[in-house]
């Protein structure tokens, strides 16, 4: 592998004779980076993938309602809730309002567009900025269901047992089922220090578990590397949050520094992040101007994202690690790496998130996250409900993580030797 000191040295002078000129190339490397993350920080402040746009009251005009819709019937409801049911005087006209805008939004049976009230839409900032009192579980929804993408590396519920895939049943002894994500995340969180009672289906189980947790101030993680057998190097990205770029960018000195001979790039239980974290990290492993990914809109218009990076570890023997927690971004990382490099899939199948969402502010300070396109990968493929399959299956159990044993690793590390194996036969 060429190494990354080696390739910024090259850039001023294609040698590399005199220990003055690596010492120059370091100092650059790093002065580079510091400036990046300075401007990255910045364009952070504007991410394509999540927008807030404010609508104004010019925006919606009446000329524009459907012509064929008796919105007489609507009135005649409200009118009957108001007059005739037993609570009817007591609700507030606006809640009402926001209750059915909620239907309208869940009319389109599509659990990732969500409405959100003015003060549930503060809450839902706070998720995105990565810090908050609860248990730490990224939620999402297959069919009816609310299921555990992810629990967060060290989280409370990682501690009590929580695994990706784990379908929500019960939060305090009362039914979720119906309910939206959002609905389901407010009755999960509460004051740090106190408890919650969630009880969960296992895939392949018939008895329901009861976790009780102690709810936390949840900090997201993001990145964590370790060495194995000397020279592989095993790299966990737990999100693809707005410092992975720079932590990746500092993980990566590390490996060219010590001459790194493969990468386990490992995927597992990461829920994903920005698009634009993504791309940037592909363009390590890619060629500049690789396709990465495309947003496709519902008017047919296409938007590609490239890589745009050193492409330092392009020749860099790699393997990918997945699993039922592996989403969105995850996929999108994962699935341009296999279509361009050829890169092995190492686990469990993915979530299957190919859908971007955009939030949009409304004029009384309401918000609506709604489905604006799909992903599709360099070849072209959606990536659908199914998820990703990997191309080498391997289960981890219960009795695995119990025994603190980790077969996929194993099997990803064996797999890596393969291939440096192979390299140097190539080479030799």
């Amino acid at each position: 592998m060429k190494s990354l000191l080696k390739k910024t040295v090259d850039f001023f002078s294609k040698k590399r004779k005199e220990i003055f000129l690596i010492v120059a190339g370091i100092i650059f490397v790093v002065a580079i980076g510091l400036s990046y993350y300075t401007g990255y920080k910045l364009g952070f402040s504007n991410p394509q993938t999540i927008l807030v746009k404010g609508v104004s009251s010019e925006t919606v005009d009446s000329k524009d309602a459907p012509e064929d819709i008796d919105f007489s019937v609507f009135w005649q409801v409200w009118q009957k809730i108001k007059d005739e049911h037993i609570k009817g005087d007591k609700i507030a006209d606006q809640d009402m309002l926001y209750g059915a805008m909620k239907g309208l939004v869940d009319s389109l049976g599509d659990p990732n567009t969500m409405f959100f009230k003015p003060d549930d839409s503060k809450k839902f900032e706070e998720d995105v900025e990565g810090s908050f009192g609860g248990v730490g579980m990224e939620l999402g929804m297959k069919g009816e269901d609310i299921v555990v993408i992810a629990p967060l590396e060290d989280s409370p519920a990682a501690k009590a047992g929580i695994l990706a895939g784990d379908k929500i049943l019960e939060v305090d002894k009362k039914s979720i089922y119906g309910i939206d994500v959002y609905e389901a995340v407010k009755k999960i969180r509460g004051d740090i220090g106190t408890s919650v009672e969630i009880t969960i289906i296992r895939n392949g189980e018939q008895k329901p578990r009861e976790f009780n947790i102690v709810r936390e101030r949840i900090e997201a993680p993001t990145l964590k590397m370790e060495m194995k057998d000397g020279d592989i190097a095993h790299l966990q990205l737990f999100s693809f949050n707005e410092n992975a770029p720079f932590l990746f960018y500092k993980s990566a000195l590390t490996l060219a520094v010590g001459n790194t001979k493969g990468l386990v790039l490992d995927l597992r239980n990461n829920p994903g992040g920005f698009l634009e974290v993504a791309v940037n990290l592909a363009g390590w492993f890619l060629d500049k101007g690789d396709l990465v990914v495309t947003e496709k809109f519902r008017s047919g218009k296409e938007t590609p994202f490239y890589a745009n990076g050193l492409a330092a570890f392009k020749d860099l023997p790699v393997v990918i690690l997945m699993n039922k927690g592996s989403a969105s971004a995850s996929e999108i990382l994962a699935g341009a790496l296999r279509v361009k490099r050829n890169v092995k899939l190492i686990g469990e199948n993915s979530f299957g998130k190919g859908t971007v969402q955009e939030l949009q502010a409304l004029k009384d300070g309401s918000k609506i996250k709604i489905t604006i396109a799909q992903w599709l990968l360099p070849d072209g493929k959606v990536i659908d409900e199914k998820g990703i399959v990997p191309d080498i299956e391997v289960k981890l159990t219960e009795k695995d993580v119990a025994a603190k044993k980790d077969p996929q690793l194993d099997r990803a590390i064996e797999e890596l030797n393969k291939i440096i194996e192979s390299k140097k036969s190539v080479a030799g």
